[in-house]
């Protein structure tokens, strides 16, 4: 079970965009994460007329390392420390450390 999964709401902790938010789109396996307009690049990219693809400056969004972001708490309005704990009924769910709020519901 990860600690930050696709669609979360997260806090950029450290780097040029500290302090922004977004939505997790998507958990790479190298502990990196999408985070929707979020360390986003310009890349110059060739143009394809056999896929249909034109070329110029495009605009992409870049991985960042899930130790860079922190999981959006709206109670505290802060990034937040996840932790795990296990439910009477035998669940596995995490929980935000500081409120003790259980995030799976």
């Amino acid at each position: 079970m990860a600690k930050i999964k696709k669609g979360d709401d997260v806090i950029v902790r450290t780097g040029k965009d500290k302090g922004k938010s977004g939505r997790v789109s998507k958990v790479l396996k190298d502990n990196k994460v999408l985070v929707e307009g979020i360390n986003q690049v310009k890349k110059n990219q060739k143009a394809n007329p056999n896929t249909g693809i034109s070329g110029g400056i495009i605009t992409k969004e870049m991985p960042i390392n899930i130790s860079n972001v922190g999981l959006y708490n709206p109670q505290t309005k802060k990034a937040d420390k996840v932790g795990y704990k296990v439910l009477d009924d035998g669940r596995k769910v995490r929980y935000f450390k500081s409120t003790n709020e259980v995030i799976d519901v």
